[in-house]
């Protein structure tokens, strides 16, 4: 059950800092995710946002991981 925890935590945690970061690149590039209407600026600024989150998720999956020492 702990581990369960464990594992939702990181997974949160990666995602929710990946999806700041790809938020951040997209201010960072003058893209607004809040705009009015789906221009293509806001549509990019949330594919930004989810491609961070998916990022995130999965390099907070990858140090979770055992290693394995046949790498």
């Amino acid at each position: 059950m702990l581990a369960q925890l464990i594992e939702g935590l990181t997974d949160a945690i990666g995602f929710v800092i990946g999806s700041l970061l790809g938020y951040g690149l997209g201010v960072g590039l003058g893209l607004n995710i809040f705009a009015e209407g789906y221009g293509p600026s806001s549509i990019a600024a949330i594919i930004l946002v989810g491609i961070g989150g998916g990022i995130g998720l999965q390099t907070a999956r990858r140090f979770r991981s055992p290693k394995s020492d046949a790498e």
